[in-house]
């Protein structure tokens, strides 16, 4: 007798092959939905996310399809002796799903692996510094995302991001969003859109605002936008989602075009929303 392992496998790549991959990958998640959603995941989105209670029910219902379907598709893998457990899914799951749950979308079709690691980590890169020669330099980071198939966050850092929402900085919003930017396989600040006029606007608004977000940060003005928005428009548009986000009154204010470019691509304003 088949492993019934291997026996799920043949029968899950049989269906695939007669229905085709999109109809089959949306038949599991059909399926997997009919589930209920456990209570004590519920009780984690809602400590975890301030907003969940101001949602409408059918918002509510939309973000808690997306934490069981990124849980089921994504991979979990704990590093530097991080054993992730399930409550850690459903914390980076939930709040990952704020870009999702409001429009049309695919779940970060091309993320495959999130890594998660109890701290900051340090990795090794290459720094030309003139005239041909190039040195290795380590640096620190609490979290990145390939446009392949793996992102990374530092637990500790999620932590505190879960104490301190509304001070426009989120680990979680920050390498989504990136994801989201990275779908056509390149980080430029730019994530898919349905129309040419839409990719003009995108554009249009996103160079003033953040070459306004650099002339601020030079003249030494307090921004509502992190400054490190400022190093190029792939980080920009993460810094603007995070604020988006958590400071949506500061960024409607400061900056109205910003704010209402990102409400219709999202999909929600938390400002009339949520506060």
């Amino acid at each position: 007798m088949l492993p019934l392992l291997l026996i799920l496998v043949v029968m899950g790549l049989s269906l695939g092959f007669i229905f085709g991959y999109p109809q089959w990958v949306q038949w599991k998640r059909e399926r997997l939905l009919t589930h209920p959603f456990p209570e004590q995941w519920l009780a984690t989105v809602q400590q975890s996310l301030p907003m969940y209670d101001a949602l409408t029910v059918e918002q509510q219902k939309n973000l808690r399809n997306c934490v069981q379907i990124l849980i089921a598709e994504k991979q979990f893998i704990g590093c530097q002796g991080v054993t992730v457990t399930m409550e850690m899914k459903v914390v980076i799951s939930a709040i990952a799903s704020l870009l999702l749950c409001h429009r049309e979308h695919q779940f970060f079709p091309k993320l495959k692996t999130i890594l998660v690691y109890p701290h900051p980590y340090r990795v090794q890169k290459q720094v030309h510094v003139g005239g041909g020669v190039t040195t290795v330099q380590e640096e620190s980071r609490l979290g990145e995302s390939w446009s392949r198939d793996q992102l990374v966050l530092a637990w500790d850092q999620i932590e505190r991001d879960l104490r301190q929402w509304n001070d426009g900085r989120n680990l979680i919003l920050h390498e989504f969003s990136h994801q989201l930017d990275q779908a056509d396989g390149v980080a430029e600040g730019v994530p898919l859109l349905a129309t040419k006029e839409l990719y003009q606007q995108w554009s249009s608004v996103m160079s003033k605002e953040f070459n306004l977000l650099c002339k601020w940060v030079n003249q030494g003005r307090k921004t509502a936008l992190d400054p490190y928005g400022t190093l190029n428009p792939a980080e920009f548009f993460a810094v603007a989602t995070e604020s988006f986000f958590e400071k949506p009154r500061q960024v409607s204010q400061k900056h109205p075009a910003l704010y209402e470019l990102l409400r219709q691509y999202y999909g929600v304003d938390p400002l009339a929303d949520w506060l």
